[in-house]
């Protein structure tokens, strides 16, 4: 590997691991209100989408639920949404192009998906992966919400 492909590569990885982002955050109340991990409303599905990774501190990424920003999660955030039943992908910004997954909802039930930062050639990437309950919570526990 050339010297200066091996600057770049530890310049990328010093900026994935130092600083911080940061986005809008909603209130301490409503914050503690979603971690009390409420049934959703009727005939609807509850979606915590967290990220809890401490890979990448400075990166911002880009959540969508069937094609509709969300917004930008930043480490240690989550966001709530009320979803109707059925199918829905859910999409988060990586390198190239998104990376999404497909959720079937049940009214009823919570669902939780953690993003993940992962390196990139250029810049971190991000992904999604479905998590139990139990998981879910834990994760979001030791994060914030975000607006």
């Amino acid at each position: 590997m050339s010297k200066k492909l091996m600057i770049c590569a530890a310049t990328l990885g010093v900026a994935l691991l130092s600083g911080c982002a940061s986005v809008p955050m909603e209130s301490a109340e409503k914050n503690q209100e979603f971690k009390a991990f409420p049934a959703p409303p009727e005939n609807q599905a509850g979606l915590y989408i967290f990220r809890d990774s401490a890979l990448g501190p400075i990166l911002k990424k880009t959540v969508k639920i069937d094609n509709k920003v969300v917004g930008e999660t930043a480490m240690n955030t989550y966001f709530y949404r009320v979803v109707s039943p059925g199918q829905h992908v859910l999409a988060t910004e990586s390198e190239f192009s998104d990376n999404t997954i497909n959720l079937n909802a049940e009214a009823g039930k919570n669902y939780y998906v953690r993003q993940y930062i992962k390196f990139g050639v250029f810049v971190g990437g991000a992904n999604l992966t479905e998590v139990s309950e139990a998981e879910g919570q834990k994760g979001v526990g030791s994060t914030e919400l975000a607006r």
